[in-house]
């Protein structure tokens, strides 16, 4: 188990470092789509056509599969906290790569990332064993997390149909609150989906069962609305 959580360890902190990196590289190639077109920000798409952009998809890429696959060796609770230094690695780069000044407010928020991930860590606890997609399947349909469930799709479809059109230039969190929720969900869907392939590539194949597939469909769906959001909050000023 140590073994385990020590390889999902290591790789959610080259995601992290990955991640970090892209949404720099994304926010210069989108800052150079701008130039030449509608930004992002305002729901447009020719960020498409930058290659700087793609270079930094492809870094987040990079980045996402090494979060996948720590999925498969060590809990989630161990390994989404370390997505935070992500922001880190962000906060840094941007600083010398984009000149954005890193006030005092930022610091103390960065060194706060570092003290909650590092306390999580450290008392992370143990991974149940699951043996099918469908003990899985079975802890998602209880009452509690379909009620999380409906709760966090309604939030979002409330941000993105009512918040977004009507704050999303001028304030930040609508895009913020959107990635947010749906991530909670896009977690809870990629940590099954790499329980189902660790279990196939173990001899057990989970791909016959449906309840596979509905987690890659909402895993797939999750993804991309995040993504869409991401590069809309990335050019706001």
């Amino acid at each position: 188990m140590y073994s385990s959580n020590l390889k999902g360890f290591i790789l959610a902190m080259v995601s992290s470092a990955f991640i970090g990196s892209s949404f720099i590289i994304k926010k210069k190639g989108l800052r150079k789509a701008g130039v030449n077109g509608p930004r992002a920000s305002s729901g447009g798409y020719g960020y498409l056509l930058e290659p700087l952009w793609w270079v930094g998809m492809l870094t987040m890429i990079i980045g996402e599969i090494a979060n996948f696959v720590a999925y498969i060796y060590a809990p989630a609770v161990l390994v989404t906290p370390l997505g935070a230094l992500s922001i880190i690695v962000s906060a840094v780069l941007a600083h010398f790569m984009l000149k954005e000044k890193l006030q005092k407010m930022g610091m103390l928020g960065c060194l706060l990332c570092i003290v909650g991930s590092t306390v999580i860590v450290l008392h992370a606890p143990e991974e149940r064993s699951i043996s099918s997609i469908e003990e899985i399947w079975e802890l998602a349909t209880q009452p509690a997390f379909l009620l999380y469930t409906a709760s966090a799709v309604a939030t979002a479809l409330v941000l993105i149909f009512y918040c977004a059109p009507r704050y999303g230039q001028t304030n930040i969190m609508v895009y913020i609150g959107i990635c947010s929720v749906i991530g909670s969900l896009t977690v809870m869907s990629i940590k099954a989906i790499g329980i189902a392939i660790k279990l196939t590539l173990e001899g057990t194949n989970q791909a016959k069962y449906f309840q596979t597939w509905i987690f890659a469909m909402v895993a797939i769906t999750c993804i991309i609305t995040q993504l869409n959001y991401l590069n809309m909050q990335s050019l706001i000023s």
